[in-house]
């Protein structure tokens, strides 16, 4: 059976990028006889609001959209990823990082040429005489690697052969945050038994990380269908800091949803904007 979900983050209402891919995802789903899931990724305390979260669910309802079960927060599964951090950590593959965002800045801005990833100024050192100070816990992706030797994902009927190490050392748990986005998305995706992930091809990239952490943590790995990005007539991403309207906007508007969602699915979108 398909397995689908959707899974915004509530710092911030919900636009039409947001709405194209919930969309895609449950209609996948149930044109399968599956089940399309909502989780709300609000492990960012500082940031996310319960508001957002009842305009998120508004928007979905507006736009004809249903989801089974209930609504999973990662809130309430800090415990999941405590369990898969303990297990990287024992198993001698993360390591505390106590750089300071000026610090990594300055490394990857160094004479010797910029680089792009974290330069590992923390990998190997001993951290005994700092535990007590904040830090971040960073997968040593050579070690990694090394254990489990060549990766791929399917996406989109595509073989994908993963190359994390293009990520460099990535945080799985952040100063101010108990998991990251690659832990904590890696973890929940398995454990609600997703089958197939529909998301933008924004976070195409990350798939990478998302695939090794699945094999070092004996994970399934989902069928993985990264769309395009819905563009303005500036060629621009559809995104709230360029401009997009917001779903709860065009709701208040008086824009019917359904219709609204039926367009989408036809690749049409209000104000001239058109997708790619």
């Amino acid at each position: 059976m398909i397995v689908t979900r959707f899974a915004p983050s509530p710092t911030g209402r919900l636009h039409l990028g947001h709405a194209y891919s919930a969309i895609r995802a449950h209609d996948l789903a149930r044109g399968g006889g599956g089940q399309f899931l909502l989780r709300i990724e609000d492990i960012d305390g500082t940031r996310s609001r319960a508001e957002h979260v009842a305009t998120i669910m508004a928007d979905l309802t507006w736009l004809g959209l249903t989801w089974d079960g209930p609504v999973v927060f990662q809130s309430a599964r800090l415990a999941l990823y405590q369990t898969a951090l303990d297990r990287l950590r024992e198993e001698g593959l993360l390591y505390p990082c106590f750089c300071t965002r000026a610090e990594i800045a300055e490394a990857m801005s160094a004479p010797h040429g910029p680089v792009s990833v974290y330069p590992g100024t923390c990998r190997g050192a001993d951290p005994r005489a700092r535990m007590g100070e904040p830090h971040c816990w960073r997968l040593d992706m050579a070690a990694a690697i090394a254990r489990t030797g060549t990766l791929a994902w399917t996406d989109r009927g595509e073989t994908i052969v993963a190359v994390p190490e293009q990520q460099g050392d990535v945080v799985l748990a952040r100063k101010d945050a108990p998991a990251s986005y690659h832990l904590a998305v890696t973890v929940d995706d398995a454990a609600q038994g997703i089958t197939d992930v529909v998301r933008g091809r924004d976070l195409f990239e990350a798939t990478h990380v998302h695939r090794l952490l699945q094999a070092l943590l004996d994970l399934p790995t989902p069928r993985y269908h990264h769309h395009d990005l819905l563009t303005g007539p500036d060629g621009e991403r559809l995104a709230k800091r360029h401009g997009a309207p917001t779903l709860a906007a065009l709701r208040e508007s008086g824009v019917d949803g359904v219709v609204l969602a039926d367009e989408l699915r036809r690749g049409q979108l209000p104000n001239g904007a058109f997708r790619t």
